[in-house]
């Protein structure tokens, strides 16, 4: 029975990118990209579970790769099942601080957004009071082996953020100095090769 490797694209990617990934592995390997319609944490773990589990059945070993937004929603909604390991590029692994960031940025309170319940700030950015106590009420808790690859520069997460998350569950921390939340370079994607090579 061969076995799967599941990838899931961070926001504006696509299931096609699942194919950079199938060098890394022989021809017992299926690698399946998931091309999700979710938007919000809350519709991905509806989503997300009914996926793996149509896709993973036959089956032996499960491997997932997440990137950003998509490591997140993977979190929420697949900590329960039988995944070998994970590995995650630029995973966002506290959603409530990135909202509280984006909210101090644009000068918006909590009894603002509460009061609102939506608000569209000057440089679009859209804040939920829903998205906010979702991410409060549903504290990610993941026991899967898993190995993280984060970006000196990501402005998203800081390295403080993502080294108290990896303790926390035991994951490995590899960081790419000077690099951004989205690799996506020659230099980047040489350091991410180097990375997967020597955890896969």
């Amino acid at each position: 029975m061969k076995n799967a490797v599941i990838y899931i694209h961070g926001q504006g990617g696509n299931a096609k990118e699942a194919d950079y990934y199938k060098k890394f592995f022989d021809s017992e390997h299926l690698i399946i990209g998931f091309d999700y319609k979710s938007r919000f944490p809350w519709e991905a773990q509806l989503e997300f579970p009914d996926f793996f589990d149509l896709a993973t059945s036959q089956y032996n070993k499960i491997y997932l790769i997440a990137n950003s937004i998509g490591a997140y929603y993977s979190m929420l909604s697949l900590a329960d099942k039988s995944i070998e390991e994970a590995m995650f590029i630029s995973p966002i692994v506290d959603m409530e601080k990135v909202i509280l960031n984006m909210m101090a940025q644009s000068n918006i309170s909590e009894a603002n957004l509460r009061k609102r319940k939506e608000i569209t700030t000057s440089s679009g950015t859209h804040l939920s009071w829903r998205y906010l106590s979702h991410a409060r009420n549903n504290p990610i808790i993941w026991n899967i082996p898993t190995h993280i690859l984060h970006a000196e520069n990501d402005n998203i997460t800081s390295l403080e953020t993502m080294m108290n998350f990896a303790n926390k569950i035991g994951a490995t921390v590899t960081v790419m100095n000077h690099g951004e939340h989205w690799f996506h370079t020659e230099e980047q994607m040489n350091f991410l090769d180097k990375w997967f090579k020597k955890f896969i």
